[in-house]
């Protein structure tokens, strides 16, 4: 059984988050073994002309890389990640975490537990101030 179906539901507690203003980041974390790509970083940012993105930070061993992409685009660049190299995708809103994470057999599975952060980021509160 592919876990994507799974993650296809997290992605969706992503674009809520975003959508009611309570996003506050996404991490996917825990490697298989020691690999050059460490973490992954996804932030959301305002363009210049108020274009919405999500900053996809990849921290390596040596460097970080950072890319900008849509809420649709971003998708397609992080759940290849999803099982080569990392387990568990967490997303912190200001409602509750939601964490999905692939087991020993690559089932996925979706937990919530209570929030740890009070308030979401800074550009969500900013875009919800300007009324975006």
């Amino acid at each position: 059984m592919s876990f994507q179906p799974v993650f296809a539901q997290f992605w969706e507690k992503v674009k809520e988050s975003i959508e009611n203003k309570t996003y506050a980041k996404l991490t996917l974390a825990k490697t298989i073994g020691d690999t050059e790509l460490k973490n992954i970083y996804v932030r959301p940012v305002l363009l210049e002309n108020d274009e919405f993105k999500l900053s996809i930070i990849a921290r390596y061993k040596t460097e970080e890389i950072e890319s900008f992409h849509s809420l649709e685009e971003a998708f397609f660049v992080l759940a290849p990640y999803m099982n080569n190299p990392f387990l568990t995708a967490l997303l912190f809103t200001t409602e509750n975490d939601i964490t999905f994470k692939l087991n020993k057999k690559r089932v996925g599975t979706i937990i919530e537990q209570a929030p740890t952060f009070k308030n979401a980021s800074d550009v969500i509160i900013a875009m919800q101030e300007k009324g975006l």
